[in-house]
């Protein structure tokens, strides 16, 4: 059990690391005194102080400043962060509202990068669920012109792509039906994988009169689903992170390295639960002067992708965690139809 004088050096980080948070500005002990009910003296918060350097949770820049939050202080604060705050009414209904809006998954995602990049002041990114744990569900065909057509694919998880193909020979309503339920019939139910060989064989097998518009089909649809990384991330607010100091601007260039971005969504938490990288905690070396704050999104137990905010060692760690839990969690009920 922590002591008197233990509790009290735990406050004492806690309310250095909250005023630096706030004013971006090193802590002097006269400041924590008017602040924050800490009932002692500042000679003895000076001392508290000094240990607390000592064990490496803040630090000094000159002789004559205050203190400001290490690493280490940070983890500690965000470690003792038990109990968040939740959101109120207010703020719920407008993110549910916001999100709702959203008229398919990949829309819905991108408003939730907009608006945790809007609610946090920080770059968000969200990951688009991967094709890989998906079946489909349906492949819609449109035709735009008699020599275009627009193919919709739509997965269980509610992803939906969209890619035309140019025909080299006009097609008929006739035409577009056939070719409807031929892919239909290839595709149904099949995870992406096994989609893509279906569609190889069904190019070989089309009858005469639409093979050609059944092999342009299946190319472009065999290319969607043969998904590349970077379609698959959605980032807003990057230029939150401009006013920042220039030590923090390859941050801003990490997230046009969006390989870096996608390992950091790897290995999201299980549903429900949020994790909190700070400074050098991030493997990736562009990330080593940020926080990086991230929780994953599903339905059914399954985690199906991740999102997260990118900011400042300084962040509000409270507030953001708070943020990303709760968009987290819409994003989960409109996928599970709630």
């Amino acid at each position: 059990m922590a002591s008197a004088t233990e509790k009290r050096r735990q406050a004492v980080l806690r309310a250095i690391v909250a005023d630096f948070i706030a004013l971006q500005e090193p802590v002097g002990s006269k400041a924590l005194v008017d602040r924050h009910n800490l009932k002692v003296s500042s000679a003895t918060i000076r001392n508290d102080m000094a240990v607390l350097e000592e064990e490496g949770f803040i630090q000094q820049q000159h002789a004559s400043s205050g203190r400001m939050p290490t690493e280490k202080g940070y983890r500690a604060f965000v470690d003792s962060l038990h109990d968040i705050k939740p959101l109120s009414a207010v703020e719920r209904r407008a993110i549910i509202d916001f999100i709702e809006g959203g008229v398919d998954l990949e829309d819905v995602l991108r408003r939730s990068a907009q608006l945790l990049a809007q609610i946090t002041r920080q770059a968000a990114v969200v990951q688009l669920p991967t094709l890989t744990v998906s079946r489909v569900k349906h492949c819609e065909v449109v035709a735009l012109s008699p020599h275009r057509l627009l193919l919709v694919l739509i997965t269980d998880n509610g992803r939906v792509d969209q890619r035309n193909v140019e025909l080299a020979r006009p097609i008929d309503d006739a035409g577009v039906f056939a070719l409807r339920d031929l892919l239909n019939g290839a595709l149904f139910g099949k995870t992406l994988t096994d989609a893509s060989a279906s569609l190889a064989e069904l190019a070989v097998a089309a009858p005469v009169e639409i093979a050609d518009h059944v092999m342009r089909a299946a190319t472009v649809l065999i290319e969607t689903l043969v998904e590349k990384p970077t379609d698959r991330l959605i980032i807003a607010g990057a230029a939150n992170l401009t006013h920042l100091p220039r030590s923090l601007h390859e941050v801003i260039d990490a997230l046009e390295e969006q390989v870096v971005v996608l390992k950091l969504l790897a290995n999201v938490p299980e549903l429900g639960g949020v994790s909190v990288r700070i400074g050098e905690e991030n493997e990736e070396i562009e990330l080593h002067r940020a926080s990086v704050v991230t929780a994953g999104y599903g339905s059914d137990g399954e985690t199906l992708g991740g999102l997260g905010v990118l900011g400042p060692t300084y962040m509000d760690y409270p507030g953001t965690i708070q943020k990303v839990a709760a968009v987290a969690r819409y994003i989960s009920r409109v996928l599970a139809g709630e």
